[in-house]
């Protein structure tokens, strides 16, 4: 498949303000079971809330270019949501303006400081308007995480993404790049939790290695269904294709092959694994070690930049059926 950098943007970003809202949640559920010092709510939950909002906003607006006339975006979105019995992609179209409505509800409800007990679970745990709205977020955020990686692992004749992997993958970097983030945000707004944040930032990185890892292994091997053979009906075992039938490019040839060669997809898969995998663990291994402020933020740079490589090999390594038709220029 040929990578749009529209979708590239949309995934990663929405991914990385999912992750950074169920960070805070996770943070602010810790705190109030007593197992992390409280936080000023004004300047950490609602700055942090405002900070995922952006990267969802971010997110939508790259939606709206990859629909290709921007000007058709609320027509072609209200179209689209219509068919939410059976796309996953009308679906996505709904959970994320509420995913996007509960993150500033969030951050509203912290920023005026509702944070009145309505009631105790056991005696330990209060239970305010701003946990409600966070608990509430969160479920959210795991319906848009399935929506979004649904879209490609419904597809079965992109046998790549055709897989539970592929969920578990859009899962993860999400958790993985929003939990640096949020050790990256609290690194800069001088709250102790780097460390509490980092650890799971680690812990998610290493399953989204292990996950991505085994995706990688299972799509090398993978015996296609379709052949030279069933796409031009001919048993013959020995088929090589001269010519696509006409002398240039065409939709066919742009839309649904990368064009990029071997060398170019190789480097593009060691350059992901080193960015985010390896780099974010050493650097917020380092940042824990050295008390440094600055190591997290590269980390999230470093990490998110990799994932948007990530994403472009996902789509890459997808082969699309019809380029069996359409392979070579003659």
């Amino acid at each position: 498949m040929n990578p749009a950098f529209s979708v590239i943007f949309l995934t990663t970003l929405i991914g990385a303000g999912q992750g950074l809202f169920m960070a805070l949640v996770t943070g602010q559920v810790y705190s109030l079971a007593n197992l992390l010092e409280p936080q000023d709510n004004v300047s950490f939950y609602a700055m942090g809330s405002a900070l995922a909002l952006v990267l969802l906003g971010g997110g939508l607006i790259a939606a709206v270019f990859h629909l290709g006339k921007p000007s058709y975006f609320f027509t072609r979105a209200w179209r689209g949501i219509t068919q939410w019995r059976t796309s996953w992609l009308s679906r996505e179209l709904i959970a994320l303006p509420a995913f996007m409505l509960s993150v500033f509800l969030y951050g509203v409800a912290h920023y005026f400081d509702m944070t009145r007990p309505l009631f105790v679970i056991k005696d330990l745990v209060p239970v305010d308007a701003t946990l409600l709205l966070g608990v509430t977020g969160a479920v959210l955020s795991v319906v848009l995480f399935v929506c979004t990686a649904m879209i490609y692992a419904s597809v079965r004749f992109l046998q790549e993404w055709y897989s539970p992997l592929t969920v578990a993958n859009f899962i993860l970097f999400g958790l993985a790049s929003g939990f640096t983030l949020a050790a990256a945000f609290s690194a800069w707004s001088g709250i102790a939790l780097v460390g509490f944040f980092g650890t799971w930032a680690v812990i998610f990185t290493v399953l989204a290695a292990l996950t991505r890892g085994f995706s990688i292994y299972r799509n090398g091997r993978i015996k296609h269904k379709s052949t030279l053979q069933t796409a031009i009906g001919v048993r013959h075992t020995k088929i090589k294709q001269r010519s696509m039938g006409f002398m240039g490019g065409s939709f066919n040839t742009r839309e649904f092959f990368h064009g990029a060669g071997r060398g170019t997809v190789v480097s593009v898969r060691l350059f992901f694994v080193i960015m985010v995998f390896v780099v974010p663990v050493v650097l917020l291994a380092a940042s824990n070690a050295m008390q440094s402020a600055h190591l997290p933020i590269v980390a999230f740079v470093a990490q998110y930049l990799g994932l948007m490589a990530e994403r472009w090999y996902f789509f890459a390594e997808a082969r699309h059926p019809q380029n069996l038709y359409y392979q070579t220029v003659g």
